[in-house]
Parts: structure tokens; C-alpha cells; sequence
């Protein structure tokens, strides 16, 4: 059973892989890297403290950072205990992959759907009750987890994962979060 899971994530990774074209490469490759969400970050802390304060929101700030590292720590770990290889090593479907960037680490979970569910997800609970448009955020982990599969170098089923440890780790993470925060600052 397992070998058709991953029979059916191959294909389906081949199919949407395939749907890119040249003329869309470029955007993808600036969607996938961090570096350009940085406005999204800024925005982001900025909303923190105008609704929390400096020491509050401060605080808020300092727990998403922690949140970001432990997160990557997360993947990382899970990654070099299932070493799955990445879509553009893996010899049995590689040729069939449009791959723009060629990454040698191993591809389960995908650090980038874990990552950026677990922060748009605590972003959203610890913002839901002051800005009612923060939901948009939720987009971001989308279309970043997405790049992933346009560029052939995670597989859905890595996606799929990444994205349900964010959220689970997201709420775990605001549970104690909101003990600590109550204890501070009530």
C-alpha cells in the first residue's frame, strides 16, 4: 500500500511539474525564496506591536522567531531520519522533471509548507481578534509550498505532511504560548 502512495505522489508531482512553462519560471523562483517575503515579515511585525505595544508585541515578535527556528530544527530532523530523496535526485522520475534549482538535502517533510503554515498559522490566532483581514496570510503557505512542487524538488505527500505539522505545531505552540503571555503580561 505504501508503495502506491508513493507511486501516485510521483505522479501526480510529474503532472503539476509538468504544467509550468519557461515564461512562468522566473516568478517561482522569486516565490520560493525567502528573501522577497521580507515585506510580509515587516508587515507582519509591524501589525504586532501597533496592536500589542513594544513590550507585548515585542515579545510575540521574539516567540515567532523561536517559533521559525524550531521548526527548521523540526524538518531538518525528520528529514535525515526519513532521507527520502528530493524529486530532482531521484533516479526513477528526475528526467521527467522540469527542475530550475537543484537541492541535495533530502525532501520529507518540506521545511518550506512546515515553516510557513506553522508561522501564518500562530500569526492568525495571536491576530484573528484585531484584524479581521489576517486570514489573507494563509495564503502565503500556499503558494510558497506550491513553488516546490513547480520547481520538482518536493513531492505533494512532503507538502501535505509539512503543512499538517505546521498547523498542528501552530496551535500547540499558541496553547502554551497564551499560558506564558497571561502570566507576563495580565
Amino acid at each position: 500500500m505504501l508503495e502506491n502512495i508513493i507511486h501516485l505522489d510521483k505522479e501526480l508531482l510529474i503532472f503539476l511539474n509538468s504544467l509550468g512553462s519557461e515564461q512562468w519560471d522566473p516568478f517561482w523562483l522569486v516565490i520560493t525564496n525567502q528573501l522577497y517575503w521580507s515585506p510580509l515579515f515587516i508587515l507582519i511585525f509591524y501589525l504586532t506591536i501597533k496592536a500589542y505595544g513594544w513590550k507585548q508585541g515585542g515579545f510575540m515578535i521574539l516567540t515567532m522567531i523561536l517559533l521559525v527556528a524550531f521548526s527548521d530544527q523540526f524538518t531538518n530532523l525528520i528529514k535525515n531520519s526519513v532521507q527520502r530523496l528530493r524529486p530532482n535526485n531521484d533516479p526513477e522520475i528526475k528526467h521527467l522533471l522540469r527542475t530550475l534549482i537543484t537541492p541535495q538535502s533530502f525532501s520529507f517533510t518540506s521545511g518550506h509548507a512546515s515553516t510557513s503554515t506553522f508561522f501564518s498559522v500562530f500569526v492568525v490566532l495571536l491576530l484573528r481578534d484585531k484584524y479581521k483581514y489576517i486570514y489573507f496570510v494563509l495564503f502565503w503557505p500556499l503558494i510558497f509550498a506550491y513553488s516546490r512542487l513547480y520547481l520538482g524538488v518536493h513531492f505533494p505527500l512532503d507538502i501535505i505532511v509539512g503543512a499538517l505539522v505546521g498547523v498542528t505545531f501552530a496551535n500547540i505552540y499558541y496553547y502554551f504560548f497564551k499560558k506564558v503571555d497571561q502570566k507576563i503580561f495580565q
